[in-house]
């Protein structure tokens, strides 16, 4: 999914530098009888578009592309970087103005859709690890099947569960998403998950019955939602052992 979004950003990068030059060299037959306003709208309905396929940048990008050929093939003098007229000057402001504002607009739609989207994925990991945790599977699966979430949610380098409890001094993650490393919360969020291992506890009605050792990624941001939903799934560990500590007793 990365690689898509990376190639998608990558040919809107393109798309931003080649388009707005393409569409003002297309409209340059027309310049003598097709309103300057009009041509703008134009542009700016290619700057919409790069912005709604690629990021931020490519929308910049084609905002700046756009608004130096519509100076350069559009405006008098034709085929240079100068505008003579007062209307031209504002058609191009505006143009420029507009596209800032479309892509901005596009960027912070794309944001919330895909945090939504994060969101919705959260709470199906979430419902199917406790269905399983809930359903009689033996720990041993429920304990791999959260192993492997863990890799992917947290970005992790590797990840392994220890039973039982233990005094060594380490970084911990805690319920409300926060790493301790000494008492003393860790900035996750400007340079990732600290290494080189973080505990995260399994417990049970207060009582410690394991742990897994994580082993992040080194610089990787992985962002307190995550965090959070980690420690819910690796809370449905300490539900699928409940009957062990049912017998044990």
């Amino acid at each position: 999914m990365e690689r898509i979004r990376l190639h998608r950003d990558q040919i809107a990068l393109v798309a931003a530098v080649v388009l707005p030059l393409a569409v003002a060299a297309i409209l340059v037959p027309f310049r003598s009888i097709f309103a300057n306003t009009a041509s703008a709208l134009i542009l700016v309905a290619v700057i919409v578009a790069v912005a709604a396929l690629g990021n931020r940048l490519s929308g910049f990008v084609a905002t700046v592309s756009a608004t130096l050929w519509f100076d350069y093939f559009l405006t008098r003098p034709y085929e240079k970087l100068a505008i003579t007229h007062r209307p031209d000057i504002e058609t191009a402001v505006c143009l420029f103005v507009v596209g800032i504002i479309v892509t901005e607009l596009a960027a912070r739609n794309r944001h919330h859709l895909a945090t939504a989207a994060e969101e919705a994925d959260f709470v199906g990991l979430i419902h199917d690890v406790t269905e399983l945790a809930t359903s009689g599977a033996p720990s041993r699966e429920v304990v791999r099947r959260v192993q492997d979430e863990l890799v992917d949610l947290l970005h992790l380098r590797a990840c392994r569960y220890e039973a039982g409890s233990g005094d060594r001094p380490v970084m911990r993650l805690e319920h409300d998403g926060q790493v301790f490393l000494g008492g003393r919360p860790w900035g996750v969020h400007r340079v990732g998950l600290p290494g080189p291992e973080i505990e995260l506890l399994v417990q049970n009605q207060g009582r410690t019955l394991g742990r897994f050792v994580l082993t992040p990624t080194p610089g990787y941001p992985v962002s307190r939602e995550r965090r959070v939903v980690a420690v819910a799934i690796a809370d449905q560990v300490g539900s699928s052992l409940r009957p062990l500590l049912g017998a044990r007793a």
